[in-house]
């Protein structure tokens, strides 16, 4: 007999061999529904993992989130095995879970077309009908090399040979046999719900210089409302695209001829960038930083002392004047390190608080590029802090209350992620990174808000707490972030004179509120569909005439009202005015006041939302007082 101890700490005795299924049954028949897989001892394993006497299990039920992960990777699987079905030229590479869904790459002469991914459903479907049982097994490397080298299967093979491992572990269900560390589903009856979404073009291990492939993503849920829920969602983000809005609204290009992933804001756009950016120098100094400003290449020599040419060079460029290799500047640091270290500092002069609108460049690959959401040049609201120990909590606490601020005064929820050491490709310690951690961690705890932990993600200099936005149709987006950094001061030898006369290290904080000030416009025209609160719009009001009687009357309102600082726009073309509304109301324009007659003899406005509320017979003082208070309070609203 087996004693198994429940993570409650009842003890459930078992025949000997038994496995998760048997546990399952052995608690109640409604479990065995459920249950996907199961955790031993904290590692997640198949459900058909034998047992042994002592160990503490869980049974992984549908409801909870790693259970969709395990079904969307077994997803992936059953859609390899359908591609392959009906492909029998295809290779296989890798199928990962991403966030939404998962994808697998094949290596395929032909190309799959929209409706090919219809026939791959037909035929998952039909496969997962036949309810095969998906089965583990471990196998010598030398035995699985030989397996997949006579199946053709070379990709495989090459990834064995990477491992470096002399044992690998396969999943076969029917006919098709994977590589693979699972845990997956037992069977592929559970698979129910699920849709083949789109196909892309990949490279091999994301290296240009390998083989060109083919992607393709879907995604799965254990209900079918849930999956429902999620394609409604696709079809609202289409009509959110910012690529398609940016065009539409006329806020900023792309030109190959001027390069990929290099955005140019076009005169709309520009004055959307510009308002943001006046927001964050205001807040910024209301809250104690310095606005500074730092050049663009910067020694080679400064990234290797700093880490990030030997851990980060990758994803930067380099160049050579008068003989002397230089880099462009993938992040801000080192120009505010260097000024923080251009005088002699005191404990009484920190904190110091350095903000700067940075741009800088970063490699990215052509495939990775997606409108303003991942470009190769862009703007960092990016700011350096530079404090004491004793200063450290109260300083990461005031940056999470600021990014609270901003995203709440946009109408985004978020959620917060702390960020562990890499494994490998750190800089410092562990003992530095471990006070790092605690101290971001403390913060956490201290604000009292939820926090999940993401080992291994930090940055290869420190630790990081990431702050991601749930947009209107519920989509995350990772932007803000504060990094806690030991390591930099130290390779750069900074330092403040203490109470006590003595040398000390500051500690260093690296955050951002926005991210990119691209992206998060990106976000921003997503999260609002293009139609940007009064405050923010690039065009806020649109003056429009009835006929030309009113032209004059009508530029005395715009001019008055540019004055006032307000950004204005006329149209007093010789056209109807619903033509008019209509192209006003396609360009997101807030509001538009319509001027009659009756409008230029009582000397009043009328005005239309672009909500197409309307406000009629309002005198001009009356509405700026109304949208001062739009202006002043940054409301989301559309009238005071």
């Amino acid at each position: 007999m087996l004693s198994i101890k429940l993570p409650d700490g009842k003890a459930i005795e078992l025949q000997d061999k038994a496995d998760g299924r048997e546990l399952a049954a052995k608690i109640s028949n409604s479990l065995v529904k459920k249950a996907v897989a199961i955790e031993v001892n904290g590692v997640l394993r198949d459900l058909s993992t034998e047992l042994h006497d002592g160990e503490t299990v869980k049974i992984v039920t549908d409801s909870e989130p790693i259970a969709l992960e395990i079904l969307r990777h077994s997803t992936a699987h059953l859609m390899a095995q359908a591609v392959q079905t009906i492909f029998p030229e295809a290779k296989v590479t890798i199928g990962p879970v991403i966030d939404d869904g998962f994808y697998y790459d094949f290596d395929y002469k032909g190309t799959f077309a929209p409706e090919d991914l219809l026939k791959i459903e037909k035929e998952m479907a039909r496969l997962a009908g036949a309810n095969e049982a998906i089965v583990r097994s471990e196998v010598s490397a030398k035995d699985a090399i030989a397996k997949f080298s006579a199946m053709g299967e070379n990709f495989k093979v090459e990834i064995i040979e990477d491992l470096g491992a002399e044992t690998v572990s396969l999943y076969s269900q029917g006919a098709f046999t994977d590589l693979c560390r699972g845990p997956h589903l037992p069977a592929t009856g559970k698979i129910k719900n699920f849709k083949l979404l789109s196909v892309a073009g990949a490279y091999w291990r994301g290296d240009e210089k390998n083989p060109q492939l083919q992607r393709i993503y879907g995604t799965a849920f254990y209900k079918k409302e849930e999956l429902d829920a999620y394609l409604t969602m696709l079809e609202e983000a289409k009509k959110r695209d910012h690529r398609k809005l940016g065009r539409q609204l006329g806020l900023f290009m792309f030109d190959d001829e001027i390069g990929a992933g290099f955005p140019m804001y076009l005169p709309r756009g520009g004055m959307l960038r510009a308002v943001l950016e006046q927001f964050e120098r205001e807040e910024h100094i209301k809250r104690g930083y310095d606005i500074v400003y730092g050049p663009t290449l910067l020694k080679t020599d400064m990234w290797k002392r700093s880490g990030h040419y030997e851990h980060y060079r990758e994803n930067m460029y380099f160049t050579e004047v008068d003989g002397v290799s230089f880099g462009v500047k993938p992040m801000n640091c080192i120009n505010h390190i260097m000024m923080y270290a251009s005088e002699l500092r005191s404990y009484r002069d920190l904190p110091v608080r350095m903000f700067e609108l940075g741009n800088v460049h970063r490699h990215e690959k052509s495939g990775a590029l997606h409108g303003l959401l991942r470009v190769r040049a862009f703007t960092q609201d990016d700011a350096h802090i530079f404090c004491t120990p004793d200063q450290l909590h109260t300083e990461i606490l005031d940056i999470m209350n600021f990014v609270s601020d901003v995203m709440n005064m946009f109408g985004f929820e978020f959620i917060h992620t702390l960020s562990t050491r890499p494994e490998e490709g750190y800089i410092g310690s562990i003992e530095i990174w471990d006070k790092a951690t605690a101290a971001l961690e403390d913060a956490l705890k201290a604000q009292g808000v939820p926090y999940t932990i993401n080992e291994g993600d930090g940055a290869f200099y420190g630790p990081k707490i990431d702050i991601k936005l749930k947009d209107a149709i519920g989509r995350y987006w990772q932007c803000a972030t504060i990094q806690c950094d030991l390591n930099l001061p130290e390779r750069f030898d900074i330092s403040y004179i203490g109470e006590d006369g003595q040398k000390h290290r500051p500690i260093m904080l690296h955050r951002v509120i926005m991210g990119s000030v691209d992206r998060f416009i990106g976000v921003l025209i997503e999260h609002f569909a293009g139609s940007f609160p009064f405050w923010l719009a690039p065009e806020q009001i649109r003056v429009m005439n009835i006929t030309s009687d009113q032209e004059d009357y009508a530029r005395d309102i715009a001019k008055k009202l540019k004055m006032a600082g307000y950004r204005v726009d006329m149209d007093l073309r010789n056209e109807k005015i619903g033509f008019k509304i209509r192209e006003a109301q396609m360009m997101k324009v807030p509001h538009m006041l319509v001027l009659g007659n009756a409008e230029k003899d009582e000397a009043k406005i009328s005005v239309r939302l672009r909500d197409g509320e309307t406000r009629n017979g309002i005198t001009l003082a009356d509405y700026m007082d109304a949208i001062a208070k739009l202006n002043s309070t940054r409301s989301l609203a559309l009238w005071a």
